[in-house]
C-alpha cells in the first residue's frame, strides 16, 4: 500500500516539477527555442591567424561568428560567438573597461519598451548575476574614449544561440569559454569589432 502511495506521489510531482522548471526557462530563456551547439565548428581553438595587432588583442569577426585572442607568432585563440541580430550590429575599436563576475543585468529602457511592444514580454529592470541571467558568467565591459559603450562581450545560458544574429548587439560566448576569456584578458585590452 505504501510503496503504491509513493508511485502515485512521483507520478503527480514529477511532472509538475518538470512543469515549473519549463516555466522558468521560458521566463528567463524568453521563450527561446532549443537548438544545438555545433562543437566541431565553434568549440574555441588555436588557429593559424596572421595579424599586425599585439598579443592579448581581441578580435571580432562578425561575419563569420569567431572572436580571436591575438597570441603572437600568427596564432590566436579562437572562440565561436553569438552577435548582434539586424539592426543591432555595430563595428569599432574599443577597449576592456572592467570586468565582472556573473555581472547583474541592466536591460537598457529602449530594450525593456521594444520587448512590451513587441513581444508583450515584461523584462525586469534588474536581474541579479547568476546561471539565469543572460550575461551569463562574465562579462567584459567595452569602453571607447573613456566611456562605456553598452556593449559587452559577454556568457549565455543559450549555448545554441553561438553561431546566430540573434542578441542586442553584445558578442556573447558560452558560460564556459568566456571563462577563459576573462582569465587570459586584462582591463585595458584593445578589441576590435568588424
Amino acid at each position: 500500500m505504501f510503496r503504491h502511495l509513493v508511485v502515485v506521489l512521483m507520478l503527480l510531482v514529477v511532472p509538475l516539477a518538470g512543469a515549473e522548471a519549463w516555466a522558468q526557462q521560458k521566463k528567463y530563456n524568453f521563450g527561446a527555442r532549443k537548438l544545438a551547439f555545433d562543437e566541431q565548428k565553434y568549440a574555441p581553438r588555436v588557429v593559424r591567424y596572421v595579424t599586425d595587432e599585439k598579443p592579448g588583442t581581441i578580435i571580432i569577426d562578425t561575419r563569420q561568428r569567431y572572436l580571436y585572442l591575438v597570441l603572437g607568432n600568427d596564432k590566436a585563440k579562437r572562440y565561436g560567438i553569438g552577435v548582434g541580430r539586424a539592426g543591432f550590429q555595430w563595428s569599432g575599436v574599443a577597449k576592456v573597461g572592467r570586468k565582472t563576475e556573473w555581472p547583474d543585468w541592466y536591460p537598457p529602457r529602449e530594450m525593456i519598451e521594444r520587448e512590451w511592444r513587441k513581444y508583450r514580454r515584461k523584462l525586469p529592470e534588474k536581474m541579479e548575476g547568476g546561471p539565469n541571467n543572460p550575461l551569463g558568467a562574465r562579462a567584459l565591459y567595452l569602453y571607447q574614449n573613456g566611456r562605456d559603450t553598452l556593449y559587452r562581450i559577454h556568457g549565455t545560458n543559450q549555448p545554441w544561440s553561438i553561431g546566430r544574429a540573434v542578441s542586442s548587439g553584445c558578442i556573447r560566448l558560452r558560460n564556459e569559454d568566456v571563462i577563459d576569456l576573462y582569465k587570459r584578458v586584462p582591463v585595458g585590452a584593445k578589441v576590435i569589432v568588424k
